[in-house]
């Protein structure tokens, strides 16, 4: 069809039926059609292909026919839905963009949205933050896809979002937009109350109904019911209920389905931090001018618990089914306590790493696991892990397997404790190191035998440089 019109109007012609020949009116209404089409609607002149010559053609003042002004119309709205689907954020002012939740992670589906950080009325630059979403591993801010005003929130604090789920909208120019105190926030939502009280003013067409119910509502069958089913703790004085967060939530099931999937058991040794501590003071102004970072004790324990899983390929493995999977590569994850929760970043391919790349990395992925900027990639994996309860005070505990691992390291405070070396009782720094391992791929010789390689490498680090 659209090959016929072109040839016809490329020689000059015009294209019409004999049926609308023979009417001058009909023909005039339809060409009238046409030309308001192309008037109203200037998307045609940026559609492709042959919609894009037939628009152009059209302006020039070229008689069209019934079809082509349906294969027109067509061509126009299939462009249009084109555009609003390639520019999610537009609204059909121009003026307005929408602020949505952004793509969370391909392991997390949805989010709840925590806290908003601006409010309605506020001037914001483009990329930033405007409220935050708590996942189940991270905390994602969503960011102002535009510079401009907030105009209103259309999503309430608490509720559960999906990405692509709007949440405010944002007016570039601000016009129309007013500055909303939290006393006003509080009047919007008891503006929106009055809808129910419509839906009472026609109750009364039935009051016989009403009346026979509420008598029934005050009885005592439905407040023992209610307790039942809740389970919950009646409240007292001094007491307050807050909800648990996303990441605590994941924290606590990960944790008790790690105590009901593996067989967990725990083995103890103690080291001398003598010789690692005397390293670190010799050398910690020079490591600092040639590598931009302090020396610390989690690097000497990390290439340790390397040596030792070099040594012992059975803990850094993990069950799968009926087999058993093996791993060539050494990914350390290093638990880091903050104020929303635990979480384990990922030092990747620590085996091929030296002490200041380990430091680099462990500073980097801490710093971000405390500001809330660590990405859920950065998590993601890990093979071993090291928990360091010492920083905290921790004399002796015995940690949980972070799963699908298979074993974890728990590191404590060094005490200052009378020791026998060399026949004489001398004080020394020591630690106690715990290893809780999986029984079901992991017996307590190879537990045993990899708590020693710790103790052996801390004790004398320059065995890492003869590899003995």
């Amino acid at each position: 069809m659209f090959g016929a019109v072109r040839r016809r109007i490329a020689s000059g012609g015009s294209y019409s039926s004999k049926k609308w020949n023979s009417s001058q009116t009909r023909s005039a209404v339809s060409q009238k059609k046409v030309s308001s089409i192309i008037e109203n609607e200037a998307v045609l002149i940026q559609a492709q292909g042959p919609a894009r010559k037939f628009g152009q053609l059209a302006f020039l003042g070229q008689s069209l026919g019934l079809r082509p002004v349906r294969e027109l119309a067509f061509n126009y709205q299939a462009e249009a839905s084109l555009q609003k689907w390639g520019r999610p954020f537009s609204s059909e002012s121009g003026d307005l963009v929408d602020a949505v939740v952004p793509y969370m992670g391909e392991s997390i589906t949805d989010g709840t949205l925590a806290t908003f950080l601006k409010n309605p009325g506020d001037r914001v630059e483009v990329d930033e933050a405007i409220a935050q979403i708590e996942t189940d591993k991270v905390t994602i801010d969503v960011t102002s896809p535009e510079a401009g005003v907030i105009q209103k929130f259309v999503a309430k604090e608490g509720e559960t979002v999906e990405p692509g789920t709007k949440i405010a909208v944002i007016s570039k120019s601000g016009e129309g937009v007013s500055h909303v105190a939290p006393s006003e926030k509080v009047d919007e939502k008891t503006s929106t109350v009055p809808s129910p009280s419509v839906k009472k003013k026609q109750v009364p067409k039935a009051e016989t109904t009403p009346v026979v119910e509420k008598p029934k509502a005050p009885s005592s069958p439905p407040p023992p019911k209610r307790s039942a089913s809740e389970a919950q703790l009646p409240p007292k004085d001094g007491e307050r209920r807050i909800p648990m967060t996303r990441l605590r939530k994941r924290v606590a099931t990960r944790l008790k389905d790690s105590q009901n999937t593996f067989a967990m058991l725990t083995t103890f040794n103690e080291v001398d931090m003598t010789n690692l501590m005397k390293l670190r003071s010799e050398y910690k102004d020079a490591f600092v001018e040639k590598h931009g970072v302090k020396l610390g004790l989690m690097s000497g324990f990390v290439k340790a618990a390397i040596s030792g899983l070099q040594n012992q390929p059975i803990i850094n493995a993990v069950i799968d089914g009926d087999d058993i999977i093996y791993r060539d590569y050494i990914d350390i994850s290093i638990a880091v306590g903050t104020p929303k929760g635990l979480v384990v970043p990922v030092i990747r391919n620590a085996e091929k790493m030296n002490f200041a790349e380990i430091e680099k990395g462990i500073n980097t992925l801490a710093k971000k696991a405390n500001d809330g900027s660590i990405s859920i990639d950065e998590m993601a994996g890990g093979t071993f892990t090291i928990s360091n309860g010492g920083v905290y005070g921790s004399l002796l505990s015995t940690p949980i397997i972070n799963p699908p691992q298979s074993a974890i390291l728990g590191m404590h405070s060094i005490v200052s404790r009378p020791m026998v070396v060399g026949g004489s009782v001398v004080p020394r720094p020591m630690m106690y190191i715990a290893l809780t391992y999986d029984h079901r791929l992991i017996d307590g010789r190879e537990a045993v035998f990899f708590l020693r390689r710790i103790k052996d490498v801390v004790e004398d680090p320059r065995r890492l440089l003869l590899d003995i």
